[in-house]
């Protein structure tokens, strides 16, 4: 997989290994494969997402993960799973853009009680996903989303984050 990792706080240490294995749990689990695909990383402080989340969003907080997909892979009808990504004219497949904000991050993990590598994972986990088609806007969605979240978490032995 080429995973293109900026790192704009230096809190993030050791994130290049954890979003790896959680990106490749994603691609393994849709059957993708991952020395085709490229992801863009961006591991940064609540201001810099919460000005992302205004850009993009129009909402002016900070939150723990923001994606910007490639293309649009969403599925057609509601809990439908989405579209498989197809190569580029060059082979590769182009998936999208994630931010992730340490500062939310660390305090819901501390909130819930939660290892931060495990909400984390989580987190690239829900934000690649994101990138492949999969949403949470619908209740159908929303519950297909989580039911391959928690089943990518359970095997890399991360309790399921929703039943708390």
């Amino acid at each position: 997989m080429n995973l293109e990792l900026t790192i704009e706080d230096a809190r993030w240490q050791g994130l290049e290994p954890l979003a790896t294995r959680a990106i490749q749990a994603v691609l393994d689990h849709c059957d993708l494969d991952a020395d085709l695909c490229e992801i863009s990383l961006l591991a940064c402080d609540d201001a810099r997402i919460a000005e992302l989340n205004a850009e993009f969003r129009e909402k002016t907080t900070p939150t723990n993960v923001l994606s910007w997909p490639a293309e649009d892979l969403a599925a057609d009808r509601p809990g439908g799973g989405p579209v498989e990504p197809e190569p580029d004219f060059t082979g590769e497949i182009a998936l999208g853009d994630i931010a992730i904000a340490y500062d939310t991050c660390a305090r819901e993990a501390e909130d819930a009680g939660k290892a931060m590598d495990d909400h984390v994972t989580h987190l690239i986990i829900h934000g690649t996903l994101h990138l492949l088609g999969y949403d949470h806007i619908r209740d159908p969605d929303a519950t297909l989303m989580e039911a391959v979240e928690v089943a990518i978490l359970g095997k890399m032995g991360i309790d399921d984050p929703y039943n708390v």
